[in-house]
């Protein structure tokens, strides 16, 4: 059955490749579903590094004379 979702060609190592199929075989899951997982999980690493580099960066320029307390904000 065709599916709607976009598809990806991905070309890699044959190491890489077993071990994404050893993966999905340990799991019971679909190679495709495996490496979408896999893809899934690394973006959610990388927004992780991202958001917080975003947080140390805003750190930086915290003065706490100038923070609200919970009282002001509530």
């Amino acid at each position: 059955m065709p599916t709607k979702n976009p598809r990806i060609n991905i070309v890699m190592e044959k190491p890489l490749y077993d071990s994404i199929q050893y993966l999905a075989e340990r799991d019971g899951v679909s190679l495709s579903l495996k490496a979408r997982s896999l893809i899934k999980e690394a973006l959610e690493i990388e927004e992780d590094i991202g958001l917080g580099t975003f947080a140390e960066e805003r750190e930086k320029s915290f003065l706490r004379k100038k923070a609200l307390k919970h009282d002001e904000v509530w």
